[in-house]
């Protein structure tokens, strides 16, 4: 995580008045961990992100924003921001600019992985979109079986997640409006 990064974790604690023990309460984390994170100890897995952005009920993605963004924005591809499972199963990298009301990420997730241990849900909409290999979704009790081309759009309130019983890697796009907290 860039030095960046870390200072902005840090600026939305103090903006929302939490202490470190207040984040390590909200997030069930340690506060050795918050500590850790907010000094560059430690590189954060993606669950202990996601763990801080819902606390701070920001995008995930929004912890790497360093200011406000250009009216238009060129994201190249090796400058993308990326964001990976602690062993590297499923690797996000955002297309879209950080700060925009729309968040489009491009992932893979390796053979037997999910994109979270349980099924999540949050305030947008949602549309993925498979480039390579096959990809379930989970969403609510249902489960849908996608191919490379085919898509699944739904509303975001519904609890999901992406899971690859298959033996190849996923890689797909997911389009996210407004982006999740």
């Amino acid at each position: 995580m860039t030095a960046m990064t870390l200072a902005r974790i840090r600026e939305l604690r103090q903006q929302k008045g939490l202490t470190l023990h207040q984040l390590a309460g909200l997030t069930r984390l340690s506060v050795g961990m918050i500590s850790q994170v907010e000094r560059g100890i430690t590189d954060p897995s993606l669950e202990t992100l996601r763990r801080i952005s819902d606390a701070f009920g920001v995008p995930l993605f929004d912890l790497f924003r360093e200011d406000e963004p250009d009216p238009v924005t060129v994201v190249r591809k090796d400058e993308r921001r990326r964001v990976s499972s602690p062993r590297g199963q499923i690797v996000y990298s955002q297309v879209s600019r950080l700060g925009g009301k729309l968040e489009v990420l491009e992932a893979a997730i390796e053979p037997g992985a999910v994109s979270s241990g349980e099924r999540r849900s949050h305030a947008s909409e949602e549309c993925v979109l498979v480039l390579s290999g096959r990809l379930r979704v989970e969403a609510g009790k249902d489960v849908y079986d996608l191919d490379a081309g085919d898509s699944c759009h739904f509303d975001s309130m519904i609890p999901h997640r992406f899971v690859n019983p298959h033996e190849e890697v996923a890689r797909y796009v997911v389009a996210v409006t407004p982006p999740s907290a």
